[in-house]
């Protein structure tokens, strides 16, 4: 029976066995064979079931985090100011009376670029960074006297190889550029990085002029180092100082700001804003110590030139003395998002949040991740956290037109934002009479009042809608004037009666948009993601005439031709603003 047994697996056919060691091979290794075989319809159905699942599970989750789903009641920032989460109050009016009485404020401001952005910083060079209108303000501004103290610095990390020998020559031409010991990156710590770089090699101009103001003595005022050679944008008064052949010692900023490449910024609205919160107290806005002192840009200047060329500065008699400050101010300055960060296209540290940052053990378990909120949180675990003023500027500070944003509107100048507010007050006013006993629910910072949709409507642009002009046949210049917020021409739509020169004719020139001062206007318009939105930008904020068609009529027919000065051919040299007092200075402006 053996023998038998034994010749049957012998003569077994080799198929039989072929089978056996595939049907044990399928029971080891399932994942080989499953692979192979076809799918049936039932199985790609529930493959595509599983991926539209996945699909629709993201973009939900993507719209639930999404902070900005609806467009702002923007209008309504211009009448509340958020001094913290739970206290609210109408701002007061800017500019100051006494602002020019007060000594500028010391800003160095980064802008944070890559090696590949040579086309942006050379715009920025050219534009917002140098040119009168953003450094001296609206009219005959202030001779540059604000932004005396202001620099501007490219932010860039350790350029990749190939670009090395481009950064160095540009370094070389323009003296502008920081190279920070790090990788470049947006979210990974570059922003730490240059915070402590600051802390060590930020430096601004002196105060060239005395001031009438109250004159402030910090723990950092003596700091100082040798002047450096000026960036070609750097202020005219530092060139003065360079060419003297002895300049002054340079010191440390007030504060320290960063800004992103994609933003456009008026140096002296920046400053001036910076500048009385150095003077505010504790959590309130500032408000003038003495609302008769003069304004004007002058007031307790005595500036002279010795015959070798060397700036003189002489003591004010009637100057206020310096008053005494128990500790540096803690400043934290921005567009509050939320009620949480300030946004990252552009906030600034005041100096002792600066030096503190820079030496802070627990900052650095806070420097991977989104650089705006991780800047807030270093703000929370500071020792005088509570001290901190979070200084917002809500107002001024908004995404280009074209943008589509929730922060995106047209240019916006303070002769319309008057209008918002008179608006708005009419409508809280009414309001209130029928919602003072209705919960507060759906209402805007907590008045108890219906957000209107109104407030949240530009006459520019629309939320989630690309930019079109309103009509296709307009000059540049009307097109121009039509990304204006309010503006007659942005009012303009295709297919209605439109009459364009009534509506260029009428359109508000500078002097009238500003209210005839000199600061109070945009500080920042960010997401300039094009080159051409830029150009528009600096068009816009830069290049408009003092006075409109229809304006100069009402002007004395010997004062029209003088008027509106063309800067786009004189913009470069400051001089042709108000070098009154100071004549013999101008020839020594390079």
């Amino acid at each position: 029976m053996e023998d038998i047994e034994e010749g049957s697996k012998e003569n077994r056919p080799t198929s039989t066995i072929s089978e056996t060691t595939a049907h044990n091979s399928e029971d080891a290794y399932p994942h080989l064979f499953w692979v192979a075989q076809p799918l049936t319809d039932i199985q790609i159905f529930a493959l595509l079931l599983f991926t539209l699942f996945a699909i629709s599970l993201t973009l939900l989750l993507m719209y639930i985090l999404n902070p900005d789903k609806e467009p702002l009641p923007w209008q309504a920032h211009y009448l509340i100011l958020i001094l913290t989460p739970f206290r609210r109050k109408i701002p007061p009016s800017f500019p100051p009376d006494d602002l020019d009485s007060l000594p500028p404020a010391g800003v160095f401001l980064g802008v944070f670029s890559t090696d590949m952005s040579l086309e942006r910083r050379m715009l920025i060079r050219t534009t917002w960074a140098t040119h009168p209108r953003s450094r001296n303000g609206a009219g005959t501004g202030d001779d540059g006297r604000g932004t005396s103290r202001t620099v501007v610095r490219f932010i860039l990390g350790q350029p990749r190889k190939g670009w090395e020998r481009r950064i160095q020559t540009e370094m070389e031409m323009y003296n502008d550029i920081v190279i920070l010991p790090c990788p470049e990156n947006m979210n990974s710590g570059k922003t730490h990085a240059y915070f402590t770089w600051a802390a060590e090699n930020a430096w601004v101009p002196p105060a060239y002029f005395n001031s009438s103001g109250p004159v402030s003595q910090f723990s950092y005022s003596s700091q100082s180092t040798s002047a450096p050679r000026p960036a070609p944008h750097d202020s005219h008064f530092a060139w003065v100082d360079h060419a003297s052949g002895h300049p002054r010692p340079w010191v440390r900023p007030d504060y320290v700001a960063k800004v992103d490449d994609d933003a456009f910024v008026m140096l002296a609205e920046l400053e001036s804003r910076m500048r009385v919160e150095l003077y505010a107290t504790g959590h309130e806005p500032y408000s003038p110590v003495n609302t008769t002192t003069t304004s004007t840009a002058s007031a307790g200047i005595q500036l002279g030139l010795e015959p070798s060329g060397s700036m003189v500065w002489k003591e004010d008699s009637n100057a206020n003395p310096a008053p005494s400050f128990p500790r540096d101010p803690l400043v934290y300055w921005g567009y509050l998002v939320k009620e949480r960060f300030m946004a990252g296209e552009l906030y600034g540290l005041s100096w002792r949040l600066v030096d503190w940052v820079s030496t802070s053990t627990a900052v650095k378990g806070y420097i991977q991740g989104a650089e705006d909120k991780q800047t807030a949180k270093w703000m929370t675990i500071h020792p005088q956290a509570g001290e901190i003023r979070w200084a917002s500027e809500r107002c001024w500070i908004y995404d280009h037109p074209r943008a589509g944003t929730v922060y995106s509107h047209g240019f916006l100048f303070p002769s319309h934002v008057e209008r918002i507010k008179q608006s708005v007050l009419s409508y809280i006013e009414a309001a209130s009479k029928n919602y003072s006993s209705s919960p507060i629910q759906s209402s805007i910072y907590g008045l108890g009042i219906p957000t209107p949709p109104l407030w949240s409507q530009s006459s520019v642009s629309t939320f989630g809608v690309k930019y079109q002009a309103p009509l296709q046949d307009i000059t540049t210049a009307e097109s121009e004037e039509a990304l204006v917020e309010g503006s007659e021409m942005s009012r303009i739509r295709e297919g209605t009666r439109a009459d364009v020169a009534y509506a260029w004719r009428h359109r508000e020139g500078r002097i009238g948009r500003y209210l005839n001062r000199r600061v109070g206007g945009t500080v920042v318009v960010h997401f300039i993601k094009k080159h051409m939105w830029f150009l528009e930008t600096a068009l816009a904020l830069l290049e408009a005439d003092d006075y409109s068609d229809f304006e100069l009529e009402s002007l004395p027919n010997s004062s029209r031709e003088t008027m509106n000065v063309g800067l786009s051919s004189v913009w470069t040299d400051s001089s042709v603003f108000s070098h009154k007092n100071d004549s013999s200075i101008v020839g020594l402006i390079p």
